[in-house]
């Protein structure tokens, strides 16, 4: 007499009380396992008064699966569960850790070679690499302008210049390096750009309410909108201060932090010290409404959060 109903990757299977099998409905495929409601509904429309095992009569059912004719299907079954599984895993989330993770490195890497390029091209300009303080703008003027167009644009006499006259071939090479990293700025401002569409798709709530690049970096740092979401305010608020809380923790002389990555926010910096860990809390409260809004597809509420942040501590941001 059919007693219990048991579905596994191979199928939605029918045993005895003695558990052995006495019907089943074999999944041709993953995309069956995962419709399998209507295969155990046909099962228990047929064989009426099914209930499900308990603890013991399941060990039984598991223990008939041990059979090795079932281990080559098990194998070919999982194999395919786990491609589908990690082919449907690739979201926005990911793209937007990726793209703030490029340009995290493209700043360190436009750090580095923007030094180098001052040095060098300080010996052959020094005036022009002292008065343009801007980076960017420094790469993009050298690469355009000749030493004499920019001598005279600052006021300096070229006569006056206290850097030395180069050949062409040495000028050139110090050239081809602005010119790499002008392709790395247009490169960080086609990444930024990019980033700002896909949170506008994924978390529009959290990147109205901390801006796209600070967003970008709690769900960089925390791996994903999901687990992001899935955070209390506090433990959100004190992201990036790991290693402080920690200190905190081990010795209570050491004071904890009021804050993480969400420092650099506007809020925080607009406002008076004293202020900065009420303004941490209420900032943090916010973001962690925004990120779940978002992750459970909710509406957009991020216009309506920023104001009350901006009316309750009169700052404007």
């Amino acid at each position: 007499m059919a007693k219990f109903i048991f579905t596994n990757m191979l199928g939605s299977f029918v045993f005895d009380e003695n558990c052995s099998v006495i019907d089943q409905a074999l999944f041709k495929d993953i995309d069956q396992y995962k419709n399998k409601k209507q295969y155990q509904e046909k099962l228990i429309q047929k064989h009426k008064g099914l209930a499900e095992p308990d603890d013991r009569q399941l060990f039984k059912i598991l223990s008939f699966f041990k059979n090795r004719e079932y281990f080559s299907e098990f194998h070919k079954k999982n194999l395919e569960l786990t491609k589908k599984s990690i082919k449907e895993s690739v979201n926005n989330g990911l793209f937007i850790v990726q793209t703030a993770s490029s340009i995290g490195e493209i700043d360190k890497t436009l750090n580095l070679l923007t030094k180098r390029l001052r040095e060098w091209y300080s010996l052959y300009n020094p005036e022009a690499s002292d008065k343009i303080k801007e980076h960017e703008k420094f790469a993009l003027l050298i690469a355009k302008k000749s030493k004499s167009q920019l001598l005279k644009e600052l006021n300096v006499d070229e006569k006056d210049s206290f850097g030395a006259d180069l050949r062409e071939k040495d000028i050139s090479v110090i050239l081809l390096l602005a010119a790499q990293i002008n392709s790395f700025y247009a490169l960080r401002a086609h990444y930024e750009n990019y980033l700002k569409e896909l949170e506008k798709e994924t978390c529009p709530n959290l990147a109205t309410i901390l801006g796209v690049t600070m967003a970008a970096k709690l769900i960089e740092h925390t791996g994903s909108l999901k687990r992001l979401a899935e955070m209390p305010a506090s433990t959100l608020q004190v992201l990036g201060a790991e290693k402080a809380l920690f200190r905190h923790m081990r010795n209570k002389k050491n004071r904890p932090p009021k804050f993480g990555l969400i420092h650099e926010h506007q809020l925080i910096q607009k406002s008076k010290r004293e202020m900065y860990g009420k303004v941490a809390r209420a900032l943090a409260d916010k973001a962690s409404i925004a990120a779940r809004v978002d992750y459970f597809r909710g509406k957009f509420i991020g216009d309506k959060l920023k104001k009350e942040l901006i009316e309750k501590f009169k700052i404007e941001y």
